[in-house]
């Protein structure tokens, strides 16, 4: 009837090692991206990072992007995914050391008015340790309150 077709198919499976460096400190964690562009290849790893970092208690994590030269909209999901898993554990993800590309980007996506931008990996540091500080103080004084009769 039909002469056999034989078909075949050929099934390409990208897999990318994202290149990064992680710091862990007491307080927090430097996650520092060792590449020039964080698109749609490199933003599914970073995303799963800071998934597995959120999961091993890391709840404040400073993302230096010194090296990244690009961002797309994929990127800038991933670290908004980062940004919520880090908010919902009372943590911050702080971005730091942008590229004037990348700098611009998030201001016309208006981004910078949802995450936590700072110049320098020690400023952000700084505005980490501030924040513990707060929630520590915070912790304390809804301690003492409690304990403290009406």
């Amino acid at each position: 009837m039909f002469p056999s077709i034989q078909m075949l198919i050929f099934v390409q499976i990208s897999i990318y090692n994202m290149k990064y460096t992680v710091d862990k400190r007491d307080s927090y964690t430097i996650l520092t991206l060792q590449e020039p562009k964080l698109n749609s290849l490199v933003s599914p790893e970073l995303k799963t990072e800071l998934i597995l970092m959120s999961n091993e208690g890391m709840r404040n994590i400073i993302l230096d992007l010194s090296n990244v030269e690009f961002v797309d909209s994929s990127g800038l999901s991933a670290i908004l995914v980062g940004h919520r898993i880090c908010s919902n554990q009372d943590g911050l993800l702080t971005v730091c050391s942008l590229n004037d590309n990348v700098e611009r980007l998030i201001k016309i996506s208006q981004l910078d008015n949802v995450l936590n931008i700072i110049a320098t990996v020690q400023e952000a540091t700084d505005f980490t340790m501030m924040h513990e500080l707060q929630l520590e103080m915070k912790k304390g004084g809804e301690a003492k309150s409690d304990s403290d009769p009406e």
